[in-house]
């Protein structure tokens, strides 16, 4: 089994390759020939990977103040971002937009696939100025109170047009 940690966005360490890779094998010898395998690997990919990630991970995570304060920052951040998809779905019911949107609110992350096919998509840049990629992919964390309705009405327009 290989488990493969990130934490460049949980921690905001984006480029720092700040993670973990963990390998579970059946015996010693399994192993050394894993290790030995990954070392190649590693030393043709970089040989001097930077330290600052880790070194900032290391200090939050074994400060309790910071790490508690980090904790509470990823609560908020992600209370903000369900809030957001509710707000959104709930705008796109309430006018009616055609369509499901429980996807919407089932998904996790910053990010939500619309279920917008590409000339929709391509609609929301051009007409809308609502960027997202071609195949309906949208940042949850850029909506705000503000422009969710906004986004909404757009969603409506480039479903009932397009």
């Amino acid at each position: 089994m290989v488990i493969a940690q990130s934490f460049a966005k949980i921690m905001g360490l984006y480029g720092e390759r700040t993670g973990a890779l963990h390998f579970v094998v059946e015996d010693k010898a399994v192993a050394a020939r894993v290790l030995s395998q990954l070392k190649i690997v590693i030393r043709t990919n970089y040989s001097s990977p930077p330290k600052h990630g880790a070194r900032i991970a290391g200090m939050i995570l074994s400060d309790l103040s910071l790490r508690q304060q980090w904790l509470d920052e990823l609560v908020a951040v992600t209370n903000r971002i369900n809030d957001m998809r509710n707000l959104l779905r709930a705008n796109l019911e309430k006018i009616g937009t055609k369509g499901t949107w429980d996807h919407i609110t089932t998904q996790i992350g910053m990010f939500s696939f619309t279920g917008l096919t590409t000339a929709q998509s391509v609609a929301m840049v051009k007409k809308h100025s609502i960027y997202m990629t071609k195949n309906g992919r949208i940042s949850i964390a850029g909506l705000t109170a503000a422009n969710v309705e906004y986004v909404a009405q757009s969603i409506k327009d480039v479903t009932d047009n397009l």
